[in-house]
């Protein structure tokens, strides 16, 4: 993960599927705060509702920390989610698009992954899980000379 200096985070505890709501709207305000277009904001909401969600229901609950980043040269978010769950057993397995041990597409993991520039999990059979997804606001092109 990139150096960076950051500001005051948020910690949203998460228990229930009202917290998940409450999640992702933080998310959003965030995001829409830094200078993340539509576009970003709706993926970085996809990627936190799909981590949220697998705190909730594999870890046991636990919490998110969403914390703006801004290392001089581009902002962006960090959004850390943490359970004392039973842990992962086999993370590169959990990782593969289509496996799922909740009945739903098994896409949770892997498709937050795609969702951001930088994404890391730190598991452990019954020690729990954080997984930590960052994105940074896409920078606007300069023009080009000549073109106007």
């Amino acid at each position: 993960m990139r150096s960076s200096g950051q500001t005051s985070a948020t910690s949203v505890p998460i228990g229930s599927d009202a917290d998940l709501a409450w999640v992702r709207q933080q998310v959003r305000q965030c995001a829409a705060a830094l200078g993340f277009g539509l576009v970003q904001q709706t993926k970085l909401v996809t990627a936190a509702s799909e981590l949220a969600r697998n705190t909730l229901v594999h870890g046991g609950g636990g919490q998110a920390e969403i914390t703006p980043l801004d290392n001089g040269r581009a902002r962006g978010l960090r959004m850390s989610f943490v359970d004392r769950g039973p842990g992962i057993r086999d993370l590169e397995l959990a990782m593969t698009d289509g496996y799922t041990t909740g009945g739903g597409l098994g896409l949770g993991l892997s498709g937050a992954k795609r969702l951001v520039q930088e994404f890391s999990v730190d598991t452990e059979p019954g020690r729990g899980t954080t997984v930590t997804a960052v994105a940074w606001v896409n920078q606007v092109p300069s023009s080009r000379p000549g073109v106007g």
